[in-house]
């Protein structure tokens, strides 16, 4: 019996029974094809578009089991996918024909109190930190959905409510375990390997597959000063000129963003205001709770409010308040675009856009990001934007396939209207499947460093499925 699988040459190859069963034996985890228990929760991701499905996929439960199927393809040729949290908007993590390597089940968590940092493996879910560091009062700066993966927000820089007081996810990176093409471990950090420790930091799975992050930790919580203020859409326009002032000379603890939907059916919010347009102030401060009032106090003077439920809310809470409307499964398709200034073009469009929303669970939001990570040296890091700036991503969600091409023209339309007035950088994390011809933007003139430490590390570019780094032209690629 042989199985059929994806080379990388672009043909496929007949892998033998008998190597196979070499492989199982040799895992702790397990190896599974389309007629085994576990085949369909193995290869599913977050975006309900993406329903692909691999010719094998190896479940991984530690390091060597990541070493020894890295081996395996590189010795046989094959196209390899690599999947941890699977939340990635562009489902590169898994296709069809490939040799999958799943890492979802490595979810360990381990925190060291009195160093204050936290070893974790890359199957995690950004609730399975916070759960772990708020038992000691600590945290990583981490997104803002506590289902996305940690590996994957991490390779591409993370930002979320505290990136402001104490940085990216990348920059609270103090070292990582690196499974490279070779089959080689590494321990990567400014120390040792740091080219490959630099090109983590932001350019994602290109360099092999990290079996484990070793974070800094900072306090916060266990409560934070967080939470919404509903607006009348008809009112967005000068409270969205307004917001734009307050993140200018906002302190590093205070994160605010802008987002544009319909109102959801939340008890705080009036019935009356269900499923119309709204705009949410999302707001947290990293600090003081008395002078955390005092820094929200001119948000929450602004306009008339419908609802302003801002209070003390635990942090992992906090974390997870946005997880209802960003369930696994529903198909979607983001646009972004990075902005120095939030133009007042830019504001007519995007409200313009809101007014029209192609469903329900669709919606436009406004990141602001500043404080700690502005100060870090840009050339220090592959992430691009080290300035003060506002993240717009046009987060188009739906159910129904029959609505694809209206939902994405949609997001492309508004895109192309804001493009004008944008800094020419993109957030590599928010980049769907077709977004690929952006690669300069997500990472600036750092792309041709990446592209030199790929062809160290990875110099036939077995780490492919991802948003890929081309390796230099003259490096001889398997034929």
């Amino acid at each position: 019996m042989t199985i059929v699988l994806k080379t990388l040459s672009g043909g496929t190859a007949e892998v033998p029974d008998a190597k196979l069963i070499g492989l199982r034996n040799a895992l702790r985890g397990s190896l599974i094809g389309a007629e085994d228990p576990g085949y369909d929760e193995a290869r599913a991701v977050w975006n309900g578009m993406i329903d692909r499905c691999p010719g094998l996929i190896a479940r991984a439960l530690d390091t060597n089991d990541i070493r020894l199927v890295v081996n395996f393809a590189r010795q046989n040729g094959l196209l390899l996918a690599v999947k941890s949290g699977g939340h990635q908007i562009a489902g590169h993590a898994v296709a069809d024909g490939t040799l999958l390597l799943d890492l979802s089940q490595m979810r360990g968590v381990k925190v060291d109190g009195e160093a204050a940092t936290a070893t974790v493996e890359p199957g995690c879910l950004l609730s399975d930190v916070d759960q772990e560091t708020q038992r000691y009062g600590l945290a990583v700066p981490l997104g803002i959905n506590s289902t996305t993966g940690v590996a994957g927000l991490t390779l591409g820089g993370g930002f979320g409510w505290i990136t402001g007081k104490h940085g990216l996810t990348i920059d609270n990176l103090l070292s990582a375990e690196v499974v490279c093409a070779d089959g080689e471990v590494r321990v990567a950090s400014a120390t040792k390997d740091a080219d490959l420790f630099w090109a983590i930091r932001g350019g994602g799975g290109n360099f092999g597959v990290v079996s484990s992050f070793v974070f800094a930790l900072h306090p916060i919580g266990p409560e934070v000063l967080s939470g919404l203020i509903v607006h009348p859409i008809a009112d967005a326009r000068e409270l969205l000129q307004s917001y734009r002032d307050i993140c200018a000379r906002a302190p590093d603890e205070l994160t605010v963003w802008a987002v544009m939907r319909q109102a959801p059916p939340l008890p705080f919010i009036p019935e009356a205001w269900h499923g119309k347009e709204v705009l949410i102030f999302a707001a947290c401060y990293a600090g003081d709770m008395t002078q955390g009032e005092k820094a929200l106090k001119e948000l929450r003077d602004l306009g008339n409010p419908i609802a302003d439920v801002i209070g003390p809310h635990p942090y992992a809470g906090w974390q997870q308040a946005f997880d209802p409307l960003l369930t696994p499964g529903a198909r979607n398709y983001w646009k972004s675009n990075d902005f120095l200034a939030l133009h007042d073009d830019v504001i007519d469009a995007t409200l313009a856009a809101t007014t029209a929303l192609p469903d329900p669970q669709s919606e436009i939001f406004i990141a602001h990001l500043g404080g700690a990570m502005t100060r870090v040296e840009p050339a220090a890091t592959p992430f691009p934007q080290r300035k003060r700036h506002f993240v717009m991503n046009v987060h188009t969600r739906w159910s129904d396939p029959a609505l694809d091409q209206s939902c994405i023209a949609w997001a492309r339309d508004l895109f192309d209207k804001t493009s004008p007035h944008a800094a020419g950088s993109v957030y590599v994390n928010f980049m769907p499947f077709d977004d690929d011809g952006r690669m300069s933007e997500a990472y600036g003139h750092g792309i041709e460093k990446l592209s030199r430490i790929k062809a160290k590390y990875d110099p036939h570019n077995q780490f492919r499925l991802n948003h890929n780094i081309e390796v230099p032209e003259g490096t001889k690629l398997p034929t």
